[in-house]
């Protein structure tokens, strides 16, 4: 299979409307979303970062420049404001460069975000964390 531009999507929650937070949750979520499709930085060819109203105390691709993302192309933006939907939710859809199918990337929902995707259940291998901590 050649190489091609492949969208991966991820979704968290966080905990607050701070700084901290907020940069936070996107560094965890940025981190299992490279980890579980096996990536490196130079196969992100672009990443686009949402947040709902309620989160606006910082822009999360601030935390994708201190994992020295300096090189990619990063926008930021709010979610519609859509009525019943999930509040305090930070959203990321990577563009990556990659020669695995659609079918074999993983989408990453973390915390709260985790009932966007039901069906995609993803669980984090604790047990790499726990051996990589």
């Amino acid at each position: 299979m050649s190489m091609r531009c492949q969208g991966i999507r991820g979704a968290t929650t966080v905990e607050a409307n701070s700084p901290e937070a907020i940069l936070e949750a996107t560094t965890e979520l940025l981190a299992e979303m490279m980890r579980a499709n096996d990536l490196r930085v130079d196969d992100v060819a672009s990443a686009f970062f949402t947040t709902t109203l309620d989160l606006n105390a910082e822009f999360p691709a601030v935390a994708a420049r201190s994992l020295g993302w300096d090189d990619i192309a990063l926008l930021c933006g709010h979610e519609m404001n859509v009525p019943g939907s999930l509040p305090s939710c930070l959203r990321i859809l990577l563009h990556v460069n990659t020669e695995k199918a659609a079918s074999q990337l993983v989408h990453v929902y973390l915390r709260g975000a985790s009932v966007l995707r039901p069906e995609r259940n993803y669980q984090r291998d604790e047990t790499t964390e726990a051996t990589s901590s």
